[in-house]
């Protein structure tokens, strides 16, 4: 039986991977595009732009949720959804930094193959 080691990382990597993971399907990105356009949106509006049913988008929207990139409030049969900028730009800096440690490798301009 496999063992999972994600606890072994340090917790910025962990959360800097568990965006990915959450951002890593088409339709979250698109659902994401939607919302940023939005100051909040209806469910139906974003199944109404996306090639994709009711439930899945569904699906999509607790990703996002379970993730805290989106916040959200159902009312009945309403579902209202928004991006959490304060979660979104948090994880964005995180990538920056990785990003910006890559780019200063010492051994980036070395080839490998």
């Amino acid at each position: 039986m496999a063992i999972n080691r994600k606890m072994d990382f340090q917790a910025d990597e962990i959360a800097l991977a568990d965006f990915a993971k959450a951002i890593a399907h088409p339709a979250r990105i698109a659902i994401l595009k939607i919302l940023a356009q939005q100051k909040s949106c209806i469910c139906g509006e974003i199944v109404e732009g996306l090639p994709l049913a009711q439930a899945t988008v569904s699906q999509h929207l607790k990703e996002l949720k379970v993730i805290g990139l989106i916040k959200g409030t159902i009312e009945g049969k309403t579902s209202c959804y928004c991006i959490d900028w304060e979660v979104f730009n948090a994880f964005v800096g995180q990538f920056g930094v990785f990003a910006e440690l890559a780019q200063n490798a010492p051994n980036q301009s070395q080839s490998c193959c």
